[in-house]
């Protein structure tokens, strides 16, 4: 079986190198990219067509949901599964971005066992 492509954006790079070597050692996962901001998100996903978009809402230059919107709008780009990672749960934000496509909220601080099941639930896919 095909592993689950995965592209990781978030601002925090400690995080993201973290959970970058922490998917790529999972044996049905790959990481295909990152990306530390939403313009550089944009840009991974001309150039990549991931499963999985883990996806930060507060982030510099462009935020998650800015992103999420320009996603919604392109209608002719594959759109990924979207999980979104934040460090709080404002109500307004989340509805929003469900409305914009994202499938799953993470808050921050992660389990990682819990990030790689919802990876899991939206693609299908079991362990």
């Amino acid at each position: 079986m095909d592993k689950i492509k995965v592209c990781i954006v978030d601002d925090n790079r400690e995080i993201v190198h973290i959970m970058n070597e922490y998917l790529n050692e999972q044996e049905d996962m790959e990481v295909l990219g990152v990306a530390y901001d939403g313009k550089e998100c944009l840009t991974l996903l001309e150039q990549e067509e991931p499963d999985v978009l883990l996806l930060d809402i507060i982030m510099p230059h462009m935020d998650g949901l800015a992103v999420l919107q320009t996603l919604s709008e392109n209608k002719h780009t594959k759109t990924p599964h979207i999980i979104m990672l934040t460090a709080f749960g404002q109500e307004d934000v989340m509805r929003k971005a469900v409305q914009y496509g994202a499938s799953y909220f993470v808050l921050k601080p992660f389990d990682f066992k819990n990030l790689l099941d919802k990876i899991r639930d939206v693609t299908n896919r079991a362990p």
